[in-house]
């Protein structure tokens, strides 16, 4: 008999439902919280009305940084495979703090990880303080969260004790600045970078190396392999072909491997070219955000007659907005003259997609286009 989802909003999300999708008992998917264009969005990937694919336990939905978002398929198999190699790696079972959207992969898989270890989960609600949450932990058990890096600078910034709290703090979702790194370390912060996205069932690579089982190679942008892997898209076989094939799954990252330490150096589709140079626009970010006026940045390319594609730079200031040509020289000594913004707009603050990741194009729409 075939299946079908029965999709859940993130709100109504429990434990069981998803105890009851990694014993092979009810396809779980999860529609994300916020105004009923995104839940209806994500309602039109899933298509509940449609039988789902063989060997699918759970369907979870991307946050389309780089266009319309897809529906993951993932087995059971894998999200348990995530999960068990993942605390392998860190220190064993433990008390997770829950500071993420379920909806996405890396919130699913705090309550995975908790779930399989039969270990409570602590919800962080709201503008809740973190110490707060963190109060509510078993204190004689291993204590987790996971982060993405917007909250890991918020919580340095007001609550540092509080993440000395945890046994490890994972960072994922973005490009990680290895200042706020090295800040957090300093801090006594026990900070472990994570590498990975819904088709690898989360994060799989963990401060450059890989988990247990996991296979990482570089051609033309990286590529993984592994027990983790997702079996496809949700109806729609000509991208699972395009992107899974012979057992490797193509990211569209760009990146590095050196000494089987893999270096990511941010989206291929991101990557914008001026005046034939290719410019990383997360090594600029990381370049702004080092500013002492600058509390936040996202970088994106424009259209341009004489360079093809300008780099323009929105940003949050921390104070008064400094001149371009201050942003500019300052990036320039960082990474040199291409990679300087050649268009710099004050926004309130960083938009972002569901997951947490910074999303650009709505960055762009909140800039002018000159």
């Amino acid at each position: 008999m075939a299946a079908y989802l029965s999709p859940v909003a993130a709100a109504d999300l429990s434990t069981d439902h998803l105890r009851a999708a990694l014993d092979g008992e009810r396809p779980l998917a999860v529609l994300p919280a916020g105004p009923p264009a995104v839940v209806d969005a994500a309602r039109a990937v899933l298509r509940p009305e449609e039988p789902l694919e063989p060997g699918a336990d759970l369907v979870v939905v991307t946050s389309g940084s780089t266009g319309g978002g897809r529906g993951v398929l993932l087995s059971a198999d894998a999200v348990r495979a995530s999960a068990t190699a993942t605390l392998q790696r860190i220190g064993g079972p433990g008390s997770w703090l829950l500071a993420l959207p379920v909806s996405a992969i890396a919130g699913l898989q705090v309550l995975a990880r908790a779930a399989l270890a039969d270990r409570p989960v602590a919800r962080l609600a709201g503008d809740e303080p973190l110490a707060a949450a963190v109060a509510r932990m078993p204190g004689d058990d291993r204590r987790y969260t996971s982060l993405v890096p917007t909250q890991l600078r918020r919580f340095l910034d007001t609550e540092p004790d509080a993440l000395r709290a945890f046994d490890a703090v994972l960072v994922g979702g973005a490009a990680t600045d290895p200042a706020l790194l090295d800040r957090a370390r300093a801090e006594g912060v026990r900070v472990v970078t994570t590498y990975g996205m819904t088709e690898t069932a989360g994060g799989c690579i963990y401060d450059g190396e890989p988990l247990r089982g996991v296979d990482v190679r570089v051609a033309d942008g990286i590529e993984l392999a592994g027990p983790v892997l997702a079996r496809g898209y949700r109806l729609d076989p000509a991208a699972t072909e395009e992107a899974f094939a012979g057992g490797w799954f193509r990211t569209r990252d760009a990146g590095t491997l050196t000494d089987g330490r893999l270096t990511v150096l941010g989206r291929l589709d991101d990557v914008v070219i001026s005046g034939g140079v290719n410019v990383a626009p997360a090594a600029v970010e990381a370049a702004l955000r080092e500013h002492p006026a600058v509390a936040d940045a996202v970088v994106f390319g424009r259209p341009d007659p004489e360079w093809g594609q300008r780099v323009v730079a929105a940003v949050v200031p921390s104070g008064p907005l400094p001149e371009l040509h201050e942003l500019r020289a300052w990036v320039t000594e960082r990474l040199g003259a291409p990679s300087a913004p050649r268009a710099v707009h004050p926004i309130p603050a960083v938009p972002t997609l569901h997951t947490g990741k910074p999303d650009r194009r709505a960055a762009a729409a909140l800039t002018p286009e000159v």
